[in-house]
């Protein structure tokens, strides 16, 4: 085993790649400066662009399905918690430790995670606004550490409820994200969110300058990155890109420096086998993703020619898979029978009540669908019904089996994937994501949504 590094994973809330350092006109310098200082991957994406099934596949180096995350963990799903990295790392003298949000197993059981500590939150009142969570970072990072650490910061920006926008975010000079129209009413969302976004950039910057005075910099990588992209209508809880596309960017030694843009695909499944070998220590054999140490130290331009991510649950049940490559995008919706859009698997919003207003309600998906992401970048005309694609739609179906067969896919045995019976979901006609309005998974649900029964625990699909 080579030097033992620290690691810091500092992960955000619904930020897809709108910071700075991806092109974005929101104002976070020091983001921006991390960006300078380490490396900036373009195109990384989530393998699930859901909260809870996007943490978990990062965190044991598999998919969603693989590791039993079909859900939110506070809506009665749980990751298989034995297969979290803290674990791997454990074995070579690491210590692990937990600040801020998990969101991986319910609050109330976050300890069976396996953390060696998890940060007290009761003086900061719970917070876990990555701003007040900023003194027990410091206290966390001025300790003395005689052994190497791993350390989870978790924080609630830029989830929604977004805060009221600050004066430097007018919404007269404020451009929506380009799949919405741009209006008053999307202005304003989206300056409220560049309102958070700088919040967040604020915290991160204050964490990276007490890393650094602490001398811990010079012996950490640091892996900053999100669940999934940014809470608005059509971007997170969907397979286009809007929805998986995630900032990711990574600062530390032995390669991990200099400013430098990688281009090639990875998947967030590949952050756990990439810091295995980067470790020099034997990743489980169980991983799904890759490492992509050979994009930095090979010059490789490449370490996939795809990537794969899936829907299950969110606050209602609409399970998809899709697979991309560098050139097309090819979707698969599994329920037959409802093919519009799903409104309470987005958060509430300004931008999604002018959408309504204009009867988005009522659009209708189809159930496969096919993009070519160089000529339409916004995955709007899809293209799976022309004739001259039938062998790219053929070729892009067999890649997806391929990975559901090798993955252990349960919705390759049920058609769809099944439900526990501890999920509280929202009706699939609900038209907000919100808590009370959901009901347990019983016979009579089950059967209304066509959502097969499965008694018992995931492990044994797995």
């Amino acid at each position: 085993m080579k030097t033992k590094l620290n690691i810091v994973y500092l992960h955000s809330h619904d930020t897809g790649r709108y910071i700075s350092p991806y092109g974005y006109k929101i104002n976070t310098p020091n983001l921006e400066n991390f960006a300078k200082e380490g490396i900036v991957f373009r195109n990384c994406f989530t393998a699930s662009p859901t909260c809870s099934p996007s943490r978990a596949a990062l965190l044991t180096g598999e998919y969603a399905h693989s590791c039993g995350m079909y859900g939110l963990a506070h809506r009665g799903f749980t990751a298989d918690c034995s297969k979290h990295i803290i674990h791997t790392l454990r074995e070579y003298g690491y210590k692990s430790f937990l600040l801020g949000i998990q969101h991986i197993i319910s609050h109330q059981r976050q300890n069976e995670i396996g953390y060696d500590e998890i940060i007290d939150l009761s003086s900061i009142n719970d917070s876990k606004s990555i701003t007040d969570m900023v003194p027990l970072a410091e206290e966390f990072f001025t300790r003395s550490h005689k052994a190497p650490f791993f350390i989870s910061i978790g924080c609630s920006e830029t989830h929604r409820v977004f805060p009221e926008h600050d004066a430097e975010n007018d919404p007269r000079w404020i451009r929506p994200p380009e799949i919405l129209p741009d209006t008053p009413e999307t202005r304003l969302d989206m300056a409220r969110f560049n309102t958070s976004a700088q919040r967040y950039d604020k915290g991160v910057g204050e964490i990276m300058d007490i890393l650094k005075k602490s001398g811990l910099a010079e012996n950490t990588l640091v892996i900053i990155t999100t669940d999934h992209g940014v809470a608005f209508p059509e971007m997170k809880c969907t397979l286009t890109d809007h929805g998986l596309g995630v900032l990711m960017m990574m600062r530390g030694p032995k390669g991990f420096s200099g400013g430098k843009v990688i281009n090639g695909m990875i998947s967030q499944v590949d952050i756990f086998p990439t810091i295995c070998e980067y470790l020099d220590i034997p990743a489980p054999e169980r991983l799904q993703g890759v490492s992509f140490l050979p994009l930095l130290e090979n010059n490789k331009k490449e370490v996939r020619e795809e990537i794969f991510a899936e829907i299950n649950s969110h606050s209602a049940y609409e399970p998809m898979r899709c697979v991309r490559t560098t050139r097309y995008k090819y979707i698969r919706r599994l329920l037959e029978k409802h093919l519009t859009p799903v409104l309470s698997n987005f958060g509430e919003g300004t931008s999604k009540t002018l959408w309504l207003d204009y009867g988005w309600s009522e659009h209708r998906y189809q159930q496969e669908e096919l993009y070519d992401l160089i000529f339409d970048p916004m995955e709007r005309n899809n293209i799976a019904k022309k004739p001259e694609m039938a062998k790219v739609i053929k070729g892009m179906r067999k890649r997806l089996e391929r990975w559901m067969r090798e993955t252990n896919d349960p919705a390759l045995q049920y058609g769809r994937p099944p439900m526990p019976d501890t999920a509280m979901l929202n009706d699939l006609e609900a038209p907000s994501p919100i808590l009370s309005t959901a009901t347990s998974m019983n016979n009579e649900k089950r059967q209304h949504n066509e959502i097969p029964i499965i008694r018992g625990n995931f492990k044994s699909l797995n």
